[in-house]
């Protein structure tokens, strides 16, 4: 037990009913309440995956205020493609420093929600596809940040994997998907890392609120994993706080103003919530405000050091994803450089994460910087930044640009209006004015580079054309010089893709029930996502996972494969057979040729990267445990390892396998029958079968409930007039005086996905919960018979 903790449990064992009440929640939106008189600190919390984002001044409650300059790294989805914990871990001490110089005593992030399906508005704050990088990643970042004697917070807790109506969606998951995709990252990070705190996402999980689900607040995530610290909402995620205190759930975040003060003491008079689980979840917040304020103390920040740490990052994230041997460029000769990102660059995502940066390097800038006098560079604008819209007279200026140069680096992607946190892609295309301008530069000159800078990927039917594609992702403030390092060649491009690119969305079985319905959301894929959808059903990717290009070539021999322990180790040399330095990123999956349960062609299990200068070798062990030949048993609730041969493949991308070999595995036990979509998305039956269950019925607009959102008001008459004022009542509690149109879209379309509950909660008292109550019991009794009627 730490010694905060036997403290926190003395502390809280004299205090009043009445304030324990009050620690669990928050004081206001980024601060925990405070006692005084028993020596209990208020703490400061604040967003933060890829910077740390403090507000100047005020604690608007959706915290879109101007926020203090802080390093700006590269968003998780470049830090992913990097598949270098080591790298990631520096990042994240990075952000330690920089939390505790801006006496910050939580940094919201890691993010580690599995990317179901590429159109997710929030997945650039995501690492990947596969739970085993999510977790390793995620791991990484957190035990960086706490090197500094600052907590971080895995968010988000659980099956939160799409942005539409995510406040009150219903995930409908089978159990065995759940456990092996979107519970085990969240798994290896907490064992692997210890952190300080876990944020639990809005959605319901199999028609519970993730905030009042004790199977995952408790059962799972401290029982089975072992965690030990404190779990807070998302916020405004308190869906129940009463349920929640029982359910393991300590900390409501933001303060509501006591919002839910008066039910959590009836529950807890009446015997709902025990003394016990009260005091649990108090002492907790102690614990957490005292070993903040255990580390408390100065940091010494260097601003040059961290931006030179952002660009290394970025170069490391970045993938070359074709190249016909036009890069590395030659310093000579002229070079158009085309598109807007090119002097306003797209480097971070929209929404909450959003960081004030200290610096922001531009790529035209650094590549006229490090190519001097050696060579001409012009510039065409293309399309307008914002919107990526074009117009012909742009398009005229490409052409020109582009026929007069020798090359021609076209910057392309997505405009932060396009992904965001709150609403999700409608398609994965470009914007259109992208596309228009790149087909231009390719008809005027084929020795074209497209560059491409965005959160997710996009579909690229013209693929085959250009000289090289060059993913940049989102690369932080360091980005436009990171970019330039790469494409001169000053630095090898060190990633490697941790999501599939499809050809086409439509292809992918998750497409079928992705942000279409706004109280339910289906998985009748199960766990056929990603890779392991495109390699088990033979649909090509158009970039595969683990794929990634370099400007040499690597060679793996000698693969050998021992027992060790109760796993297996796997040994191989790589080889860098080229003439440049470059890394590479080894690969090993596991296949299960037959089986009782139905596996995935493979899935990844191990990784490792390598850097190797031109002619150099390396001898590299990876070892796979016992788990990572396991899969979920439904019947008997652990995971279990099947008795028979095993395959084990390593490669350069799950496509790229270089050697396998077959493993016996004579101990296990046996595997309960599952059966998954036969055609990779579950007929009635099948879904039936999965979830062992009757499929659910999303619920109707009506009855009317907390739950309810404006968009079910709008149903009814009646609903329909009430829904105008308490959407200004949504609007007057937030400032969005200093938000950029993105996030002020995405408040929006929050605001009318939202739960009714959260309007009242953020209403600083105009609308209490008991008001509330009043008032959907008399839009039901006026609005039942006439939507029956209707």
């Amino acid at each position: 037990m730490r010694d905060t903790y036997a403290k926190a449990e003395k502390i809280v064992s004299a205090l009043s009913t009445d304030d324990k009440i009050r620690l669990v929640s928050g004081r206001d939106a980024w601060t925990t309440e405070e006692v005084i008189e028993a020596g209990i600190p208020s703490i400061l919390v604040t967003d933060g995956p890829h910077g740390v984002r403090k507000q100047v001044a005020g604690t608007d409650h959706l915290g879109l205020n101007a926020s203090v300059p802080a390093t700006c790294f590269p968003t998780a989805v470049t830090l992913g493609s990097s598949w270098d914990p080591e790298l990631i871990e520096e990042v994240g001490a990075a952000l330690g420093r920089e939390s505790r110089a801006a006496d910050v005593a939580v940094l919201l992030g890691p993010g580690l929600n599995i990317k179901r399906h590429p159109a997710g508005g929030r997945n650039f704050e995501y690492f990947s596809e596969d739970p085993f990088v999510s977790g390793k990643m995620a791991a990484a970042m957190v035990r960086g940040i706490q090197s500094q004697g600052v907590g971080a917070c895995l968010k988000h807790y659980a099956a939160n994997n799409q942005e539409f109506f995510r406040l009150s969606v219903d995930t409908v998951v089978d159990d065995r998907t759940l456990h092996e995709l979107y519970l085990t990252g969240f798994e290896i990070a907490v064992k692997e890392s210890d952190p300080w705190t876990v944020m639990c996402s809005y959605n319901k999980v199999n028609g519970e609120h993730a905030d009042v689900n004790r199977s995952l607040m408790t059962d799972t995530l401290r029982d089975d994993w072992g965690f030990d610290g404190l779990v807070m909402t998302d916020w405004f995620a308190t869906s129940d706080r009463a349920l929640a205190l029982c359910a393991g759930v300590d900390l409501e975040m933001p303060g509501t103003g006591g919002s839910w003060d008066a039910e959590v003491a009836k529950a807890h008079q009446s015997g709902l919530l025990t003394t016990a689980e009260l005091d649990l979840a108090a002492t907790r917040v102690v614990d957490l405000a005292l070993r903040a304020q255990n580390d408390a103390g100065t940091s010494q920040v260097d601003p040059a050091a961290h931006h030179a740490l952002a660009r290394k990052a970025a170069a490391a994230g970045t993938v070359l994803l074709t190249n016909d041997g036009t890069l590395p460029l030659e310093r000579t000769g002229t070079i158009a450089v085309i598109g807007a990102f090119a002097k306003k660059p797209r480097y971070q995502g929209a929404g909450s994460s959003l960081v004030n940066p200290t610096q922001l390097d531009t790529f035209i800038a650094a590549l006229r910087e490090s190519l001097g006098d050696a060579a001409s560079v012009t510039y065409a604008p293309g399309y307008d930044p914002l919107t990526g819209a074009t117009e012909e007279v742009l398009l005229d200026e490409v052409r020109a640009a582009a026929a007069k140069s020798d090359v021609v680096i076209v910057l392309a992607g997505l405009p932060a209006s396009a992904e965001s946190e709150g609403f999700d892609r409608e398609h994965l295309r470009l914007p259109d004015g992208h596309t228009a301008v790149i087909t231009a530069a390719l008809e005027a000159n084929e020795r074209t580079v497209i560059a491409l800078q965005n959160g997710s990927p996009v579909e690229m039917p013209w693929a085959e054309r250009p000289a090289a594609i060059v993913e940049a992702y989102l690369g932080g403030q360091a980005g436009g010089s990171a970019l330039a390092d790469v494409i001169l060649g000053d630095v090898a491009p060190g990633g490697r893709l941790a999501e599939s690119f499809p050809m086409a969305a439509s292809d992918l079985p998750a497409d079928r029930d992705f942000a279409r319905h706004p109280k339910q959301v289906e998985y009748r894929e199960g766990l056929y996502v990603g890779y392991r959808f495109h390699d088990s059903a033979g649909v090509p990717a158009r970039f595969p996972f683990g794929h990634g290009l370099s400007y040499t070539a690597f060679d793996y021999t000698g693969l050998t494969v021992r027992k060790s322990g109760d796993g297996y180790s796997v040994t191989v040399t790589v080889t860098n057979v080229g003439p440049r330095e470059g890394s590479d990123v080894v690969q090993v999956y596991v296949r299960d040729p037959e089986s009782a349960a139905y596996r995935p062609e493979k899935e990844l299990k191990g990784f490792a990267k390598v850097h190797l200068g031109a002619g150099e070798s390396q001898k590299l062990t990876i070892k796979l445990d016992r788990r990572a030949f396991a899969v979920w048993d439904v019947r008997s609730q652990e995971w279990r390892v099947e008795p028979g041969d095993i395959e084990i493949l390593v490669g350069a991308s799950s496509t790229d396998i270089r050697a396998r070999r077959t493993v016996k595995i004579a101990e296990g036990q046996a595997v309960s029958p599952s059966h998954g979509p036969a055609a990779y998305v579950a007929t009635d039956n099948e879904f039936r079968t999965m979830l062992g269950s009757e499929i659910p019925t999303p619920d109707g607009p009506v009855p009317f409930h907390r739950d309810s959102t404006i968009a079910d008001l709008e149903h009814t008459v009646l609903g329909k007039v009430a829904a105008g004022p308490l959407l200004e009542l949504g609007r007057k509690s937030f400032d969005t005086t200093d938000a950029d149109p993105t996030t002020i879209g995405m408040f929006e379309a929050d605001l009318k996905e939202a739960p009714l509950r959260k309007i009242a909660m953020s209403s600083d008292g105009a609308l209490t919960l008991k008001r509330l109550d009043q008032l959907i019991a008399v839009l039901n009794r006026t609005s039942l018979s006439a939507w029956r009627a209707h």
